[in-house]
C-alpha cells in the first residue's frame, strides 16, 4: 500500500517514525527493541535512514596515505527487509545521492523491487564532511532531482543504460524532504519552495518535514506551501530534546532554530535527566497543538530519543 494512500485514507492523525540502522558490530535488536515499544501506537510505516561510507587517509608504511572507505552501518535494504518480515510493517528505506553511484542505486532499486518493498524515500543526504567528492554527474546523483529522475525511470522500466528492466510489478512510490526554516543552502524561502514544488511535479507523493520546534513556522510554511499549489500530504517532523547539548548541536547540525522558551527551560536543568523531561513535555505540547491544527499524522525522529518518543506518543496516539 502507498504511504500517500496511508495518509489520505486515515480516519485520524497517523503515527510514523523513523530508525537509525544498528552501527556495524551492532545487532538488529537495538532496532527491534525500538520497534517493539512503539508497536502500540499502531505505527503506519518505519522510515529507515541510510549512510554513505565515510574515508580516511591510513598512513602507509612509506610515508604515504591511502585512502579508505569506512562503512558504519548495514544496509537499509537488509535492514528494511528484516522489519518487513519481522512485524510486516511498511518499511520506507531511504534513497539518497550522497555517496553512492547510480549503478549502486540501480542495485538497491532491484533488491527492493525483487523483497516487494516498493515505498521509498528519496533525500540528497548530508554533504560530506571528511575528504569525499560528491561525485560526477554522470555516475552519481548529485540532487535530489536527479535521483527521481533515476527512480521514474526505472519505474518505467529504464535502467542507467537504457536498457529495458523487465519484472516492475509495481512502480515505486515516494516521499520527500521539506524544510520549515528553509534549506540551508537556499538562498531565500522562495527559492526553497520553487525546487519543492519540482520535486512534488516530478512524482513526490508526500512530505517529511525537517525537525522543528516552533509550531508557527510549520504551519507559515505549510500555508506557503498552499498559496505555491503544493497540495501534497504534509507531515511534521517531531525530535525530543534528550541533552542540554542539543541547544547547540541541533541548531548546528541541522539550521533550526531552538525557540528561547525552550531553551530557557533546558539551560535550568541541571541534568539530562531533567532536559529529557522537558524535552518530553515540549514534545507533548507541540503534537497536541499540531493535530488540533489538523496535521494528518506525526512523524517521530527516535535517534538517541527512544524513550521520549514512548512517552510522548502515550499522551497523543
Amino acid at each position: 500500500m502507498k504511504i500517500v494512500d496511508i495518509i489520505r485514507d486515515s480516519a485520524s492523525p497517523i503515527f510514523s517514525f523513523e530508525i537509525l540502522p544498528p552501527l556495524k558490530g551492532n545487532s538488529i535488536y537495538k532496532v527491534y527493541d525500538i520497534i517493539d515499544r512503539l508497536l502500540k501506537f499502531n505505527p503506519r510505516f518505519v522510515n529507515i535512514t541510510s549512510h554513505h561510507s565515510e574515508y580516511i587517509y591510513k598512513p602507509q608504511p612509506d610515508g604515504t596515505h591511502r585512502r579508505v572507505s569506512i562503512v558504519k552501518r548495514p544496509g537499509t535494504v537488509a535492514v528494511s527487509a528484516a522489519i518487513q518480515n519481522k512485524y510486516g510493517l511498511i518499511p520506507v528505506p531511504h534513497i539518497i545521492c550522497e555517496g553512492f553511484t547510480k549503478e549502486e542505486t540501480e542495485y538497491a532499486l532491484l533488491d527492493l523491487n525483487f523483497l516487494g518493498i516498493d515505498n521509498l524515500f528519496l533525500v540528497r543526504g548530508d554533504q560530506n564532511e571528511r575528504g569525499q567528492e560528491s561525485g560526477d554527474p554522470l555516475t552519481h546523483n548529485i540532487h535530489a532531482l536527479d535521483l527521481q529522475k533515476q527512480i521514474n525511470d526505472f519505474n518505467e522500466g529504464i535502467g542507467i543504460d537504457d536498457t529495458r528492466i523487465e519484472g516492475i510489478e509495481t512502480p515505486f512510490s515516494y516521499g520527500m524532504a521539506c524544510y520549515p526554516e528553509k534549506h540551508e543552502e537556499a538562498p531565500n524561502m522562495s527559492s526553497d519552495l520553487f525546487y519543492l514544488k519540482k520535486k512534488v511535479e516530478n512524482g513526490a507523493s508526500y512530505l517529511i518535514s525537517q525537525m522543528f520546534f516552533d509550531n508557527r513556522k510549520f504551519l507559515d510554511f505549510v500555508k506557503k506551501c498552499r498559496e505555491e499549489g503544493i497540495t501534497v500530504p504534509i507531515l511534521p517532523g517531531i525530535k525530543p530534546v534528550v541533552r542540554k547539548r542539543h541547544l547547540s548541536l541541533l541548531p548546528k547540525t541541522f539550521k533550526i532554530d531552538i525557540p528561547e522558551a525552550l531553551a530557557k527551560e533546558v539551560e535550568r536543568c541541571k541534568t539530562d535527566a531533567e532536559v529529557k523531561e522537558v524535552g518530553i513535555e515540549w514534545g507533548i505540547n507541540q503534537c497536541r497543538e499540531l493535530i488540533e491544527a489538523g496535521v494528518p499524522g506525526i512523524h517521530f525522529y527516535t535517534m538517541s530519543a527512544a524513550d521520549s518518543v514512548e512517552k510522548i506518543a502515550a499522551e497523543i496516539f
